[in-house]
């Protein structure tokens, strides 16, 4: 009997060390499900980031937010310029869907044909972000959500100010415009917001409208083709700051003076432009923000863990006059 108490005792301290390191093993998992989906609490994020280009301050100012976020939040970040060609968007994000990145962000340089590489991106189980631009897509589960402006608003904004400040003039007010990049979304719309606002007022009339890309050289070089077309110019409406810009140097070389002889409204409100409006060359400027890395970044946690998000994120804009850049200029960011 002694003997087999004896053999008996071995396996009673095999079977204890057995269990001790059975349970350290069940800690350790338990531990590694406490962090982000698919691994331990140290364990990155990685987005993969498509951007339109380097067409604008405004743009610059964006990519400098997304960049500083993703470091800020602790996101790993893959930056790619798309120097506003789609089919260099669309390479991007296939390429990283190849990477198998947790999640994708992009600026939409069009508003269509985006269908069938976010299928693919939504069959890899690859959760999608829109920012700054939307697109088209009827099928709405193809991105998670889109985090930006109310760009029709912006128009809107900018045209009723023009009604507002349009009601003394006698005779026809001609006004020309400086389109966006054709067919992206902050041009689409804010062309239709715009001239649902003028169309309150029948002496507003839109004479010209050409795209200046948002680019300042684009600006001037339309501004330029408007001026020898058009004697009588009283209002340039500028889809952003910078083709507005632009075009204060085609004004100036006119022999006009830039908000006076030519009435100028842009939207973004980025500091150069913000400059002109405070130095009276501009009007009038409707916000655009480009500052959207933190919201960027927070979303991107929230879908790479499953949460529900609102379909539209929008980010809070305000306007200006000549008296409220003056005072907005010492602290502004961008």
């Amino acid at each position: 009997m002694r003997n087999m108490q004896m053999s008996l005792a071995p396996r009673r301290a095999v079977a204890a060390l057995a269990a001790l390191l059975l349970a350290g093993s069940v800690a350790a998992c338990g531990n590694s499900d406490t962090g982000s989906e698919g691994g331990g609490d140290n364990e990155k994020i990685v987005m993969g980031f498509s951007q339109v280009g380097a067409e604008s301050g405004w743009r610059t100012a964006n990519s400098t937010s997304v960049k500083e976020a993703a470091a800020e939040a602790g996101i790993e970040l893959k930056f790619d310029d798309a120097q506003q060609k789609q089919e260099n968007q669309i390479k991007a994000i296939r390429n990283y869907i190849q990477q198998k990145v947790d999640v994708i962000a992009f600026s939409p340089v069009v508003e269509s044909g985006w269908d069938t590489v976010l299928k693919e991106a939504k069959d890899a189980g690859i959760p999608v972000i829109l920012t700054d631009r939307a697109v088209d897509s009827a099928d709405k589960s193809l991105y998670k959500t889109f985090l930006g402006s109310d760009f029709v608003k912006e128009g809107r904004l900018s045209g009723e100010w023009l009604v507002e400040n349009s009601k003394d003039a006698t005779g026809d007010v001609n006004i020309v415009e400086l389109q966006g990049t054709t067919g992206s979304a902050p041009a689409n719309d804010r062309k239709e917001g715009f001239a649902a606002a003028i169309a309150a007022d029948p002496k507003l009339k839109v004479i010209a409208s050409q795209s200046g890309d948002f680019t300042r050289a684009g600006g001037k070089q339309v501004m330029e083709q408007f001026l020898k077309a058009h004697p009588k110019i009283d209002v340039l409406f500028a889809h952003n700051d910078d083709m507005g810009l632009g075009a204060l140097e085609a004004i100036t070389a006119a022999g006009k003076t830039p908000g006076k002889d030519i009435t100028i409204i842009t939207i973004d409100a980025v500091k150069d432009g913000m400059q002109a409006l405070a130095d009276g060359k501009f009007n009038f400027i409707a916000e655009c923000s480009p500052l959207l890395g933190p919201q960027l970044m927070e979303l991107a946690k929230k879908v790479h863990a499953g949460e529900e998000v609102p379909a539209r994120v929008e980010t809070e804009e305000t306007t200006f006059t000549q008296e409220q850049a003056k005072a907005a200029l010492p602290t502004r960011k961008y």
